[in-house]
Parts: structure tokens; sequence; C-alpha cells
């Protein structure tokens, strides 16, 4: 079953996710991140090539000839294939259609009020379903 772990209270989502994919690949994890839409895909996409200058995130989005042997998969959509089901990080505001898929998911809560509530509604979502949670809050 999904563990699932919200991170809340993130003032800067773009940067803190930099930071859990630096983590994460340091310990040879692959993830998919999930994304709202084609702006911010590319925001993010931004943001992992030149958020350190010392690390390199080697990422593709999902579909892409290279995915399959690429570590960090973007995408902002449920209805791509996907080449591994490790990690799924959520900053999409909805619940992934396919996230059951995956051994861990990590929920990215920002401190605006709308996503919040949506946050809640998602962990409802997964708690009535009995999956795993963790809740940390970010400082």
């Amino acid at each position: 079953m999904t563990r699932i772990d919200f991170h809340s209270n993130v003032p800067q989502k773009l940067a803190y996710v930099c930071r859990l994919v630096r983590k994460a690949r340091s310990a040879g994890t692959q993830i998919v991140l999930r994304v709202r839409d084609r702006n911010e895909l590319q925001q993010l996409d931004q943001a992992l090539w030149t958020f350190s200058e010392q690390d390199f995130l080697p990422h593709v989005t999902a579909g892409d000839p290279l995915a399959a042997q690429t570590p960090i998969i973007l995408t902002a959509s449920d209805d791509v294939e996907l080449p591994h089901y490790q990690v799924l990080i959520n900053l999409s505001g909805e619940t992934p259609a396919h996230f059951a898929r995956f051994e861990r998911m990590l929920e990215i809560i920002s401190d605006d009020d709308a996503d919040r509530a949506a946050g809640r509604e998602r962990y409802r979502f997964y708690k009535e379903r009995g999956y795993p949670l963790s809740h940390f809050v970010a400082s």
C-alpha cells in the first residue's frame, strides 16, 4: 500500500521540492513529479536545472524517448505512461489518478489558504481509504 507523506506550510514550493528531489536522488530513488499544468511544468523544469550549481538532477518530461533511462520524470497529466513507480511528488493540488501504483507519495501543501483546504480534502480522502499517512510541517 502506498505510504503518503504530507509536507504542509511550505512557503516556496519549487525550492522545497528541489531540495526533496536532491535528497531522494542521493538515496538512488526514482521520482515522478506531478504538476497542475504546462506552465508549472516549465517552472519546475527550470528550477531543477538552476537551483544548485553543485547538484545535477537529470530529468525529462513523461513521454520523452529518454524517460525509461531518466530517474526524474515531470508530468502535468495522469494519462501518460510512466517508466517507474517508486516515489510520486504531487504538486498538482488534486488527487493523482494512479497514486496507488507508487510505493510512496509526497503531497506538498503551501501556506496558501486554498492549497491548505485542498490538501485537507486529499488527506481525508486517503485516510478514509486506510492509507498510511505522515505529516511534516515545513519550518
